[in-house]
């Protein structure tokens, strides 16, 4: 089947708001705008953990379709290699399934994806070291030089093959955002600033070319620890310097639009650090972004599971809800990004969305 055409618009996500706030009685604070004027959930659903097997296929694709179809998420976030590319076939088939249902529709839902790190086909029968050499060394897409520390790569020819793969592995035409993965924690440590700026200047323009052919609408940074740590730590990124060269390559129109880093009660940094300069000003991370025209994502909203067995439990929720809700309450963000697998589990983090966020003020209460 060939891929499935279209992309997340203003009007398909604000009806599914619509629906949600109407029919389901959610607050409309539970949506946000976003980039090219789209209105996304505040919960976003997850697909990181698990193993690269079948029964956690189906509890994936049952998660995916129990969000979409309950009118609280439509923010779907997946990596080629999260359970070795199985997380995004999982994530397509169910999609997949409710598109041709007429349950969901594409111009309602926005997905990403992410590339960079080596992602072997858990599907295959090919040992993963064997799989990488026969199907990307050999083929002339993947030269060993260009990989950093044994698992990360960021050259052009890489990159596009990733993608491709990723639209095949989804079903989609148009990725609605691909993030370079991890790309400064990977490689700034084994190459420097210098060279892995230029990378990513590469990189960048390289998207630039996926958003002209209309294979991504935007791009971003998912990150771990660069964009929070300190400026004089030695994988430290810059967020300004990274837009400055999206602005380079793309014009002021540039598709570097969001980010994604770790933000919970336990990494609290990206809202309690001024470790980002803006026209010689120091803010937070969450500040930085806002100046500068970007938008954020947040991941281990659980800190692993940690903040759900032994978190605070605060305004008649459970850890885990307290923890998400926290997430979700930081000024200038989107949402965090949660996985979802077990039935209990997706009910109770979905039901946060009938609660507004946290204002400022009962949020700042919990930072450091």
């Amino acid at each position: 089947m060939p891929p499935r055409k279209g992309r997340a618009t203003p009007e398909g996500t604000r009806r599914f708001r619509d629906r949600a706030v109407q029919d389901r009685r959610l607050p409309p604070e539970h949506f946000r705008e976003a980039p090219g004027g789209l209105t996304l959930s505040s919960l976003g659903f997850g697909t990181y953990i698990g193993a690269p097997d079948g029964p956690t296929d189906l509890a994936v694709e049952q998660a995916a379709t129990i969000c979409l179809t309950s009118g609280r998420i439509n923010v779907l976030d997946t990596a080629i290699n999260y359970r070795y590319q199985r997380a995004e076939r999982s994530l397509g088939r169910a999609v997949g399934r409710l598109f041709d249902r007429g349950e969901v529709s594409r111009d309602e839902v926005f997905v990403a994806s992410k590339n960079g790190y080596l992602a072997p086909d858990a599907e295959s029968k090919t040992p993963p070291g064997r799989w990488v050499e026969e199907e990307l060394v050999r083929k002339g897409i993947l030269d060993p030089k260009d990989v950093v520390d044994g698992c990360h790569a960021m050259s052009p020819s890489y990159l596009t093959d990733q993608l491709e793969r990723s639209r095949k592995n989804l079903g989609l035409s148009t990725l609605d955002l691909l993030y370079l993965h991890n790309a400064a924690d990977a490689q700034i440590p084994v190459v420097g600033q210098d060279v892995f700026l230029d990378r990513l200047q590469e990189a960048f323009r390289l998207y630039e070319k996926f958003r002209s052919a209309g294979k991504i609408v935007f791009y971003g940074l998912a990150t771990w620890d660069c964009l929070r740590t300190r400026r004089s730590d030695r994988g430290y990124l810059s967020l300004e310097t990274a837009v400055g060269l999206a602005r380079k390559v793309g014009g002021e129109e540039h598709g570097l639009r969001f980010v994604q880093f770790p933000f919970n009660l336990a990494m609290p940094e990206a809202a309690s650090v001024r470790n980002q300069p803006v026209r010689g000003e120091r803010l937070t991370l969450f500040g930085a972004a806002r100046r500068l025209g970007v938008w954020c994502f947040t991941s281990v909203p659980l800190f692993q599971g940690q903040l759900a067995r032994s978190g605070p439990k605060l305004d008649g929720l459970s850890a885990a809800q307290t923890a998400l809700q926290f997430a979700r309450s930081a000024p200038g963000t989107l949402g965090p990004l949660v996985g979802l697998k077990s039935p209990d589990h997706v009910s109770e983090n979905l039901d946060l969305a009938s609660r507004p966020p946290w204002n400022e003020e009962a949020f700042g209460a919990l930072l450091p």
